[in-house]
């Protein structure tokens, strides 16, 4: 009982431990033995300052104007240094199930320079251009194995994978593995060939300077000088303090002397503090019935030291010294278990994490003190035991007979006023400030409190005993004449009830707001896909597939505007690739979106923050374009769900059917602007070419789902605007099921067609588990220490249950009796622990509702749009609440019923 816990918390820190790599060998793993990995910013040569974390920079001077231009990363190089080449691309390769989206990593990696970036599991690195490694990911996705040749979709050149490896510090990644100037340069001339567009490649360069210093921190300023972001083996080891980098000292916003150590941990350690004391206290009411019982059977053996000389302090002592024993085995038992544990679950532990650990690392100082930890735990648990057992005569442990304790009158006012305390606490800190670290501290100080009650409540669930018949009357009467052992159990199983029912209250009302705030993308049972350039060739046999696969009762194909090369992907930035986007009319034009608004005050931002020309109704869209507008006819507006005659002749007369009145000019026409180049520069949209659509606006409230407008491929046409099919939505006739979607992507698979698809579900709830789970830990500590009680019971009652016996009663009485004492013992404790649990869910709630209205407040006098009401319900999970109430007791009460023998064993007899 004391190790299972040490076990747990002993596997957790080796493995937290091991899991944490020292700055050594993350930085292996970033720029394998090279002393620097040299990349760019994507703004041109513009200086930046760089700080101490990962990728954390930004421009020197924070008006100079973004550019799209690459960095010239060569500038950088320090006289006299050998590089590396390291260039990461995307590419669609074949597989044994259809086409992988799959990063090609152009590395040599079998350089001494990039040793530590990937470890080599299978095989060889490539040696000459026909020959790529994989990852291990890529191989169980693809079907493939070494020695198999892969293709690339519209690429004819074939390549043999000659090895497997793994990222230590991403297991998951799917990518391959080729030599320098093998694959991505024809990779993207067969593309260009076939006016196809090429996905974006990053370079970057490992370096090594020589000498014993690395790349300095000097030398990393210099290299930021010229934009150039460096990752260096000596600044990760040997960091320069705060106030020698500019990024800290120069601009606003970035941290310096910021919170740490202790001061800024405190609310994370006194947590930490409580729920380790917790934990000690549910183990000691744990723990200590069962020393009750282990001294109870001991009486005899504990009166013979009174007998022979022994006075209180040896009886004590001996009691303790079992306790302390039990500890110390339990300590190292539980360590040790922890360890072996930990090193069995780290594979297991390495997949779920996505990353290798850097080896065993075991910190003999923490484990020190959770083993003292498990000696502490097992001496309280054995003081009352020790206490109880010096206090009785020797003539009484001699011959067994039980005498009459005065109950505890200290005690119960003690609980009061915890209790009165705790809650005052937690009041105070849901009602009056939205400090849930106070909630916390309250509800444990109020449970503890309960805790200390738990011997005069257990008395007051004796007055139920007159309206019981026979056999739960006696086991009620006798768990309250026999406190000493009731109270302890009770306690235990309130503790972990409460836990539970705080938890799951939480859980639950999180989880209805949630489901209350949640926005669906379509209408239920509905499904979007879309496809890039490359699969929109391939739409007509998906359409045919989607038909086939999915229970369908409509499908509407959907177009999109492109702007520049046919080939262009929706956001892309590249060369020839440009983008739409509508004009708002200056009546419709939001103040808080102009320049000038940081001139508004406080109550106008509030007045505007609330006006219909600031209002952010644009949902969660399943169609992701930049405009917001989809090409296509009255399919789209059935597989929305919107059933509007007069929206569907609009579109046949060549009219937009426009749901967001912002965009709708005083003509009743909306305004596109074509911005031809999208490399990220400001565009002036006056001089963008224009093109007008008359619009049709259904009526007010109508849910589009997210999308602005519907625009008839006619009306397109008309424009001179450019359109490319995009993808499907489609209307159920009910929500498809796993298979049929596994059948889908098999038949997808055999197109060659990657494609995004959406089926909306509604609200899915992830808690369900988690739920189940805390009924299931709740169960088990309730079982459990109600049978520690009853056993306790049994060694008390045993000579009643011998007369009853040797008088004639039915061996069915032991078991009926032991099953009713277990579930009385388990009934009180659930009920309390319910009753209990409830007070810091509700306050936590009522502390976070606090915060929210703080921050919907200042969102309406900074103006901040997109707030909506502050939401915050708080609900109880009566499921979880019947379970343990009903469920758990009964299921005890019957274990223990079923574990108890019906006759009672030989015993000796004592010499008078």
């Amino acid at each position: 009982m004391i190790a299972l816990p040490i076990v747990g918390v002993s596997a957790a820190d080796i493995t937290t431990r091991s899991s944490e790599l020292t700055a050594e060998q993350q930085v292996t793993r970033d720029i394998g033995a090279a002393d620097a990995r040299l990349e760019g910013t994507g703004n041109g040569n513009t200086p930046i300052y760089q700080g101490l974390s990962d990728h954390e920079y930004a421009s020197v001077d924070e008006d100079a104007p973004y550019t799209s231009a690459p960095t010239d990363i060569s500038r950088a190089f320090p006289a006299g240094a050998r590089t590396l080449t390291d260039t990461t691309g995307p590419a669609k390769s074949r597989t044994e199930h259809g086409l992988l989206d799959v990063d090609v990593r152009e590395l040599k990696a079998a350089d001494p320079m990039a040793a530590g970036i990937m470890t080599l599991k299978s095989g060889h690195f490539p040696a000459k251009a026909g020959e790529l490694a994989a990852s291990t990911a890529f191989l169980e996705q693809s079907g493939l194995k070494v020695g198999s040749e892969v293709e690339f979709r519209d690429f004819g050149q074939k390549y043999t994978i000659s090895g497997a490896y793994e990222l230590p510090d991403e297991l998951d990644s799917v990518q391959l593995n080729a030599l320098p100037g093998a694959f991505l340069k024809p990779y993207a001339q067969a593309l260009t060939a076939k006016g196809l567009s090429v996905g974006d490649a990053d370079t970057e360069y490992l370096v090594g300077v020589g000498g014993g210093h690395g790349f300095t921190w000097n030398m990393v300023k210099q290299a930021n000088a010229k934009g150039v972001y460096v990752t260096s083996r000596a600044v990760a080891i040997d960091p320069p303090r705060e106030d020698e980098v500019p990024l800290y000292t120069k601009q606003d916003g970035y941290r310096m002397g910021g919170s740490g150590g202790f001061a800024g941990h405190t609310a994370e350690l006194t947590a930490l503090a409580t729920v380790v004391g917790l934990a000690m206290l549910e183990i000691c009411l744990l723990a200590g019935p069962a020393f009750a019982v282990g001294a109870r059977r001991s009486r005899r053996q504990l009166g013979l030291v009174g007998a022979n000389g022994g006075d209180r302090r040896h009886i004590r002592a001996i009691v303790l010294a079992g306790g302390g024993v039990i500890g110390a085995v339990a300590a190292v038992v539980g360590t040790v278990l922890g360890l072996g544990l930990s090193v069995a679950l780290r594979p297991l532990l390495e997949d779920y994490a996505g990353k290798r650990f850097g080896g065993i690392e075991l910190r003999p100082l923490e484990l020190t003190g959770i083993a003292l930890l498990a000696l502490v735990t097992g001496l309280l648990a054995a003081v009352v035991p020790a206490v109880v057992a010096s206090r009785e005569s020797v003539l009484a442990s001699l011959t067994g007979r039980r005498g009459v304790r005065r109950a505890n009158r200290v005690l119960p006012v003690f609980g009061a006023a915890a209790v009165c305390l705790g809650a005052g606490i937690v009041i105070f800190g849901a009602a009056d400030s939205d400090n849930t670290l106070a909630v916390g501290g309250g509800s444990a100080i109020a449970e503890l409190g309960v805790v200390a009650l738990t011997p005069t409540l257990v008395g007051l669930f004796g007055r139920l005993g007159r309206w019981l018949p026979l056999s739960p009357r006696l086991a009620l009467r006798d768990a309250v004449r026999n406190r000493g052992r009731t109270a302890p159990a009770v306690a235990a199983v309130l503790a972990a009830v409460a836990g539970t029912v705080a938890i799951a209250t939480y859980m639950a009302s999180y989880d209805q707001q949630s489901r209350d705030g949640y926005v669906a993308a379509l209408p239920s049972g509905a499904v979007s896909l879309t496809v890039d350039t490359a699969g929109s060739r391939e739409l007509g046999g998906v359409k045919a597939a989607v038909e086939k696969n999915f229970p369908t009762s409509g499908v509407a194909d959907v177009s999109r505007i492109v702007v520049g090369e046919k080939t262009c992907d929706v956001w892309q930035s590249d060369k020839g690739c440009g983008t739409s986007q509508l004009v708002t009319p200056k009546a419709n034009e939001c103040a808080l979106n102009r320049e000038d608004s940081d001139d508004l005050s406080a109550a106008q931002r509030r007045k505007w923050v609330k006006d219909w020309r600031c209002a952010q109704n644009r949902g969660p869209a399943s169609f992701d374009t930049e405009t917001g507008i989809l090409i296509g006819g009255a399919g789209i507006l059935t597989g929305l769900g919107i059933h509007d005659p007069a929206a569907e002749k609009a579109l046949a007369d060549g009219r937009a059917v426009v749901f967001d009145k912002r965009q709708v000019g005083g003509d009743g026409r909306i305004t596109l602007a074509l911005i031809q180049d999208n490399s990220g520069t400001d565009t002036d949209l006056a001089t963008a070419p224009h093109r007008t659509f008359a619009a049709y606006q259904p009526k007010a409230g109508t849910n589009a789902y997210g999308l602005t407008a519907v625009l008839p491929p006619a009306a397109a046409k008309a424009a001179g605007l450019r359109t490319v099919p995009y993808g499907l939505l489609v209307s159920t006739v009910r929500t498809p099921g796993s298979e049929e979607r596994q059948a889908l992507d098999g038949a997808l698979d055999k197109l060659g067609v990657q494609a995004d698809i959406h089926v909306e579900e509604g609200y899915v709830s992830e808690n369900s588990v988690t739920m189940l789970a805390l009924a299931i830990f709740a169960g088990l500590i309730t079982v459990g220490a109600a049978g520690i009680a009853t056993g306790l019971a049994q060694a008390d009652a045993e000579p009643d249950l011998r007369t009853l016996a040797a008088v004639g009663a039915a061996p069915r009485v032991r078991r009926t009796l032991s099953g009713f004492q277990c579930g009385v013992v388990a009934a009180m404790g659930v009920l309390l622990g319910s009753a209990a649990g409830v007070l810091p869910a509700v306050g936590l709630r009522k502390a976070e509702a606090r915060q929210e209205w703080k921050y919907y407040r200042q969102s309406l006098t900074e103006g901040w749009m997109g707030m909506d009401l502050p939401h915050v319900p708080i609900v109880v999970p009566w499921g979880t609440l019947a379970a343990l109430i009903v469920v758990v007791p009964l299921g005890a009460a019957l274990l223990a019923a079923l574990v108890t023998r019906s006759r009672p064993g030989l015993a000796r007899r004592a010499a008078d």
